[in-house]
């Protein structure tokens, strides 16, 4: 059995239609410009892999807003904080020099706004033409 990674879960049910993750209207509410900022709760919280339960493979996070962020790292941040806190997502940086209709890459830093922690990581594992 193979180990999921839950972007690419999310990334293969949004090409089902069934959830999007970005740059539709589930995702309406994630800020397009550069220092915009909008509001969501937290939907979800694990290990970069489906299974993980002590983040051995890194860090998830999605939101109610269709945002996810990502990382191969731990992030204590994102450990700490519950399904359903609110939080404060801005939009820091857009990628560039992407291949046609691969727009991941997008770097957000994001407050817990029920802990005041923060954090800034991307919307995907890899960066727009990588992996």
């Amino acid at each position: 059995m193979h180990a999921i990674s839950r972007i690419g879960s999310a990334a293969l049910l949004a090409a089902a239609g069934i959830i999007t993750v970005s740059g539709s209207a589930l995702a309406g509410d994630l800020p397009t410009r550069i220092g915009a900022c909008s509001e969501s709760t937290i939907a979800e919280t694990g290990g970069r892999l489906e299974g993980d339960d002590n983040f051995e493979t890194g860090t998830f996070v999605s939101f109610d807003n269709g945002g996810v962020q990502i990382s191969y790292d731990r992030v204590e941040p994102i450990i700490g904080s519950r399904v359903g806190d609110p939080v404060r997502i801005c939009l820091v940086s857009l990628p560039t020099d992407c291949p046609p209709d691969d727009d991941r890459g997008k770097v957000y830093n994001t407050t817990n706004l029920r802990t005041g922690e923060s954090w800034e990581l991307a919307d995907s594992q890899h960066m727009c033409g990588g992996a």
